[in-house]
């Protein structure tokens, strides 16, 4: 069994005092089915409070209540609010009488969104197949993303968790196990901040335990109907028969008995058909050098490139994405003669648009991403090798002023969904 340490990715045996030999962080995952799962549930964590405090430091340390006022409910509260028992979906009073030293603040629905996909952005980058639960969480099979790059899906999901809270500012938690039952249970267990694991062999002795309620799909009205049958937590409704269960519930009753058995043959469903395929970074200090951002470019349109090949697709518009040292958004697009999947096609057309951009203006972050995309049959005739030319037209889509995590799409085509390459 090699550990994981969540804090630098090391796999290296734990210190005697069980912190990581290599960074001394205290964050260790230990499990004998750990390097043979791929099924996760990712939830962010307190999202609409986190988004807040990241865009608004001085209330760090304070409870912060996002709701609706004084007659309206809680639609999140932070750890520090949760901890005077303030919870979602309480009456604003209630929290307040709660919490009185709470700050509240009004929902910024349009903030929350903009910050939302930018983790689904993110999830999109570690893996192909991602089935979107709400704004702030998401199923991943991560089976095919850890084979292709030789590491495991814990490994690939520690590395996510650390990319999102360095440079997105909110943090999550996440489930790993065999289905997806499993995996979203796991991924309550140790809020916030929580990476919990959860194998085939101890899934059965796991569930026994647990309320009934516990299980999806079971509801206040079927919970009293087993309730007067004896059946209150998850093990008594394993020990019934599936046939037993469907003959006294229907397909429900059948559906409980294959759960609480820890059984889930559900698939992670991918989103549709991606408009766009593109990755960006964040820098750890921002950059005006031309040189440094023509570098990352190339690596990102390489990326970009891969991930197109990957999915048997090309496309004809490439957008360059940057955001300022201030938060203000900046999105150049050109078109292509002809679709392409490669790389130093993409890479020519953007270094075109970048050279414009590279006026002195500190950058924090740098995208790519290709959209007009098609079967990868026909792309790249010959005349592509001389990408420059092959460009039929760009323009300059959008200049947004908008804050961190708030403002809305700053592609060019706003139902376009950037779906990032690893």
């Amino acid at each position: 069994m090699r550990p994981l340490c969540r804090d630098c990715g090391s796999r290296r045996p734990m210190a005697a005092d069980r912190r990581c030999a290599e960074c001394g962080g205290p964050r260790m995952l230990a499990h004998g089915e750990l390097d043979s799962l791929a099924v996760a549930h990712v939830d962010c964590d307190a999202f609409y409070a986190a988004v807040e405090k990241r865009d608004r430091p001085e209330l760090v340390d304070k409870p912060v209540i996002v709701g609706g006022g004084r007659r309206g409910v809680v639609s999140t509260a932070c750890y520090i609010a949760r901890l005077s028992g303030v919870g979602s979906a309480m009456p604003m009073f209630k929290a307040l009488a709660a919490c009185p030293d709470a700050v509240v603040l009004a929902p910024d629905m349009a903030k929350y969104r903009a910050a939302g996909a930018e983790v689904r952005a993110a999830m999109e980058e570690l893996c192909d197949r991602v089935q979107p639960v709400s704004i702030d969480e998401a199923f991943l099979d991560l089976a095919a993303a850890a084979e292709s790059a030789g590491a495991s899906a814990a490994e690939l999901l520690a590395g996510f968790a650390r990319r999102v809270e360095r440079e997105l500012g909110v943090t999550v938690s996440i489930g790993l196990s065999h289905n997806k039952l499993l995996a979203k249970l796991a991924s309550d267990l140790d809020k916030p901040r929580g990476f919990s694991v959860i194998g085939r062999a101890e899934t059965r002795a796991f569930l026994a335990p647990l309320p009934v309620r516990r299980i999806p799909g079971v509801g206040p009205a079927f919970a009293a109907r087993l309730r007067r049958e004896g059946i209150e937590t998850v093990g008594q409704a394993a020990a019934r028969a599936p046939e037993d269960m469907a003959r006294r519930h229907g397909a429900a009753g059948r559906q409980l008995a294959l759960r609480a058995r820890g059984e889930d043959d559900r698939k992670v469903e991918a989103r549709g058909e991606a408009k766009s395929i593109s990755a960006e970074t964040t820098f750890d200090a921002d950059t005006a050098d031309p040189e440094a951002l023509a570098a990352v470019l190339e690596r990102l349109c390489a990326r970009v490139a891969e991930r197109l090949r990957r999915r048997g697709l090309a496309g004809r518009t490439v957008t360059l994405k940057l955001k300022t040292h201030d938060f203000r958004a900046r999105t150049r697009s050109a078109t292509l003669a002809a679709a392409t999947a490669r790389g130093e096609v993409v890479a020519a057309a953007a270094r075109r648009l970048l050279r414009r951009e590279a006026d002195g203006t500190r950058y924090r972050l740098l995208g790519v991403g290709v959209a007009n995309l098609g079967a990868a049959g026909g792309a790249d005739p010959p005349d592509m090798l001389d990408a420059a030319a092959a460009i039929v037209g760009d323009r300059g889509d959008r200049d947004a002023g908008q804050q961190a995590g708030g403002g809305g799409n700053s592609t060019s085509d706003s139902a376009a969904r950037m779906a990032k390459a690893p």
